[in-house]
């Protein structure tokens, strides 16, 4: 039962230009680069970021469920504050019919959404504080922080939950990882672009528990609204179809690969770079993350082992790959 009527403020979420890696003077290996050393927790996935994926998905994936998005607050206190994935399906909680909608925040010393409750509950017929609706709260001698894995937030994502939505803190993406996709429950994330490559993921891509979303997210925003440069991705278990970035994988012959772009390592592993794809080649090859974010496993390769791949040319270690090989 509902038990508060009163007005949420919401915010809109500006929206800011953006310009091409090369209008930056990037190159995807500088990408690469940078998201392995994002360390900050402090930046926010933009509205339109969330609207551009979330799009792209029928809507009848999300009628009569329960969305949980279990690290975002859904208002604050003086409305300057609020996440975009809450602001995003309560604006949309008619169109795509939702059930419920739960939202639950961390808590710190230092509360980044200066929010007054650490999640809410919202239902056609209004909302609720998270504290005033869960019982088991007074079970337990902490008080509910709103952690993702706090025993409340566990509760909700085993019990209630159907499809989870959120961009959880990058630092402690391996515990959520292992939370998320051992609940069985469907879901839509926000990760860094290297986890495809990085070793504590790689089984789960491996094993078809999860797979790339459709869209890269190269900007959030920080506490301040000013724009940070991230490399993030969209990851799901959501069916994906007509994916349109099959066309930046260019699957040819190994003989018709330019030679710049395909490279035999001091292991004489296969390097393929910008793309390119043998289609007549047996053996394990390796490969960077991009083309496993534009879908290569699901044009006939698999990945061979649960680990990263660290090559090596004239003894000098290069960036971590991924093994894979044509089924």
């Amino acid at each position: 039962m509902l038990k508060n009527n009163k007005k949420i403020i919401i915010t809109e979420i500006a929206k800011n230009n953006t310009s091409s890696l090369k209008e930056r003077g990037l190159s995807p290996v500088d990408v690469i680069n940078k998201a392995r050393i994002v360390a900050d927790d402090e930046f926010y996935t933009r509205y339109e970021d969330i609207e551009k994926e979330i799009t792209l998905y029928p809507k009848r994936i999300w009628k009569n469920k329960v969305v949980f998005c279990n690290c975002d607050s859904a208002a604050d206190k003086d409305g300057k504050r609020n996440s975009a994935f809450a602001l995003y399906f309560l604006r949309n909680f008619e169109e795509l019919k939702l059930k419920k909608l739960i939202c639950t925040h961390y808590s710190s010393k230092v509360d980044s959404f200066n929010a007054d409750t650490n999640g809410y509950i919202f239902t056609k017929d209004g909302f609720s504080k998270i504290e005033d609706d869960y019982e088991p709260l007074k079970k337990y001698s902490d008080v509910y922080d709103g952690s993702f894995d706090h025993p409340i937030s566990l509760k909700i994502l085993n019990e209630e939950a159907d499809i989870v939505c959120t961009n959880p803190p990058f630092s402690k993406c391996i515990d959520y990882w292992n939370i998320l996709i051992g609940s069985g429950k469907k879901f839509l994330i926000i990760s860094n672009i290297i986890n495809v490559v990085t070793t504590a993921y790689i089984s789960y891509f491996k094993d078809s528990k999860v797979w790339a979303g459709y869209n890269g997210v190269d900007w959030f925003e920080s506490p301040t609204k000013q724009l940070i440069s991230a490399a993030g991705h969209w990851y799901t278990n959501l069916p994906i179809k007509n994916r349109p970035k099959y066309k930046r994988l260019k699957i040819m012959a190994l003989n018709d690969i330019p030679e710049k772009y395909k490279k035999f390592d001091d292991a004489r592993t296969l390097l393929a770079d910008n793309g390119f794809i043998p289609n007549d080649y047996d053996k394990p090859f390796a490969v960077s993350p991009r083309p496993i974010l534009n879908g290569l496993l699901e044009k006939g390769y698999k990945i061979v082992q649960n680990y990263s791949y660290r090559s090596t040319i004239k003894g000098n270690k290069k960036f971590s790959r991924i093994l894979v090989q044509k089924i």
